[in-house]
């Protein structure tokens, strides 16, 4: 089962985002997908150091593709767009408006912000050139079963989220900017202050979701260490893992370890928490719980 790296989804500064590929190229990942997928804002303070990164990456034997934004929403992110296409590397739509960009006969693949949630969006999406599908983390692995079935007879790769924050939703506007009392286009880049997301939570103190600009994730950290036999048996052949600030180049080991059956689910979270106490782990979306819950293995093998 492959390993793909997600983009970083938070805004890090040029120097911390350059050292975090430095370190994935060292790992065993087999694919990184990077760019800028929140906020064309942040994009300027590291487009410079994206060729180094996707040259340090490939010399590596890493698999690289390039994010398109979530949510296109102005000129100047259209022309970010065109301008992505034509880097000559393939390129993740997260955003459906970017199939108007890409050449006709161009192979991509489909991020999991696309909601890819039947047999005929898959279809239908592989008839326009995609090879790779990445699933909305939010579907049952019954679900998975029957997209990866059909993915199968098509001939298309499908890779489930593995673990980290879920993006649950994008929006027009910015939350970091609401709160530090600014509006999205004088944000001041508030968002840089909380390299994770800013955490939220309920009125009576209840973790809830976590803030990321304008983008909305789980408070929780979703992992599919419980359902790696499962997710192999249905089809799956890739997880996705997605960045976070602290011990990300051993939780990829650790999932490596993992899916080649080295170690086991619950050693993978009890390494994890030994750098990361502070995160709640969880895989109720996969189970058909509640998409805050998190199994058991003796569950999970039920299920």
């Amino acid at each position: 089962m492959q390993l793909t790296v997600a983009p970083i989804p938070f805004f890090w500064s040029k120097d911390t985002w350059s050292t975090f590929y430095e370190e994935i190229a060292e790992t065993s990942v087999d694919r990184v997908v990077l760019g800028e997928l929140v906020c064309s804002k942040r994009l300027p303070f590291f487009q410079g150091q994206i060729p180094g990164a996707i040259e340090r990456l490939i010399a590596a034997g890493k698999d690289v593709a390039l994010t398109s934004l979530a949510l296109i929403t102005l000129k100047r992110e259209r022309k970010l767009t065109a301008d992505l296409v034509e880097m000559g590397l393939e390129v993740e739509v997260n955003d459906l408006s970017v199939l108007a960009y890409l050449p006709k006969g161009t192979n991509f693949s489909v991020g999991p912000l696309v909601n890819v949630y039947n047999e005929g969006t898959l279809r239908w999406l592989t008839s326009l050139g995609a090879t790779r599908i990445c699933l909305p983390p939010e579907l049952p692995l019954a679900s998975v079963e029957i997209l990866a079935k059909e993915a199968e007879a098509l001939g298309v790769t499908i890779e489930v989220w593995g673990h980290g924050r879920l993006p649950l939703a994008i929006s027009g506007r910015c939350y970091h900017a609401r709160l530090h009392g600014r509006t999205k286009d004088n944000c001041q880049f508030a968002c840089e202050d909380d390299p994770d997301g800013l955490d939220v939570a309920t009125l009576d103190g209840q973790p809830f979701l976590t803030m990321n600009g304008v983008q909305t994730l789980s408070d929780s950290y979703a992992t599919t260490v419980h359902q790696i036999d499962q997710l192999r048996a249905a089809g799956v052949t890739a997880l996705r893992l997605s960045p976070q600030s602290q011990g990300f180049a051993d939780l990829c080991h650790q999932y490596r370890a993992l899916v080649e059956g080295q170690c086991n689910g619950e050693a993978v979270l009890n390494a994890i928490s030994g750098q990361t106490p502070e995160i709640r782990f969880s895989d109720g979306f996969l189970t058909g719980d509640r998409g805050v819950a998190m199994s058991t293995p003796a569950i999970a093998a039920r299920t």
